[in-house]
């Protein structure tokens, strides 16, 4: 799979351009602030439906002006593939395939495999669990789309029993049985949702390795760990243990959704012992392991950027 052609309007800093691509490599020169970046950022765009630097999308429009379109041609399979990511402020994002839009844009993420690497990649060092799930969500997104359908549900299910939990201290109430409803659907998608990274980490880690082998030569083990409240009990009986602590602190303090991606060199966390050069490596790695993870997965070459 390769991109062939890319037009973009009113897309942040360019007004109208077009590029046509070779179908190995590509490099993009000049001087700094012409846009460079935002081409990356607007392939990008076409493959997940946002940008990769900043998500909220009107900002992406350029100054002045009331929407951008990024238009695509891709061949994959053989076959030739045409998408559209548009944006007008005041109306709803649309993605369209072929000149048919998406009824939901979940629908597109895996369809246009990528990969991107980017110095804003420290922040799954630096930055809290959030960021690194994320990576390991967008991963699996990419290849597994019940995966996505059932993160989906799992955290609108968390917003309404986070509401609930705060109605109860607003009013000074508690209904067991209303909130075992949720319970039940977050112990449903949850548990699925934490089978399937295991199987993730099980299959990525030993890639993720020899590329890390690969950059260092073999100077310093690596390694990935999955931490879950799951891999000790069952979410319905943490949800059940946890009731009180959530009831004072008026949100859900345990389940997937606090899961964390531990990374190590040497058994220490990265984070604190590694070097500037041994966390850049250490992030090298693991992109090249995700374009190699997804390039088996999707049985098609994804897009490097």
């Amino acid at each position: 799979m390769f991109l062939k052609k890319l037009s973009l309007i009113n897309y942040k800093n360019f007004e109208s351009r077009e590029f046509e691509f070779d179908h190995k490599i590509n490099c993009f020169v000049g001087a700094n602030g012409i846009g460079k970046t935002n081409i990356l950022d607007a392939i990008y765009h076409l493959s997940f439906g946002k940008s990769y630097f900043n998500p909220v999308a009107t900002q992406n429009i350029k100054h002045g002006e009331e929407f951008f379109m990024i238009d695509g041609e891709f061949q994959k399979n053989g076959q030739n593939e045409k998408i559209v990511c548009s944006v007008k402020k005041g109306l709803k994002k649309i993605i369209k395939r072929n000149g048919k839009a998406y009824d939901k844009l979940s629908d597109h993420i895996g369809f246009l495999p990528l990969v991107i690497i980017s110095p804003a990649d420290r922040d799954l060092i630096l930055e809290g669990s959030d960021t690194r799930r994320k990576f390991m969500d967008g991963v699996i997104s990419q290849s597994d789309k019940q995966y996505l359908q059932d993160l989906i549900y799992y955290n609108k299910v968390l917003v309404q029993r986070n509401s609930l939990l705060k109605y109860f201290a607003a009013n000074r109430t508690f209904d067991q049985a209303n909130l075992s409803v949720y319970d039940e659907q977050l112990d449903q998608y949850g548990t699925e949702i934490f089978k399937k990274r295991k199987a993730f980490l099980e299959a990525f880690i030993p890639i993720f390795r020899e590329q890390y082998v690969s950059i260092s030569g073999g100077k310093e083990e690596v390694d990935l760990g999955y931490d879950s409240s799951l891999n000790e009990e069952g979410l319905l009986r943490l949800l059940e243990l946890h009731i009180e602590r959530d009831r004072a602190l008026q949100y859900s303090s345990v389940g997937i959704h606090k899961d964390d991606l531990n990374f190590e060199i040497a058994g220490h966390p990265i984070k604190k012992f590694g070097s500037q050069g041994q966390q850049k490596s250490f992030l090298i790695a693991l992109k090249f392991a995700q374009f190699q993870f997804i390039k088996e997965q999707a049985k098609t070459t994804p897009i490097l950027l």
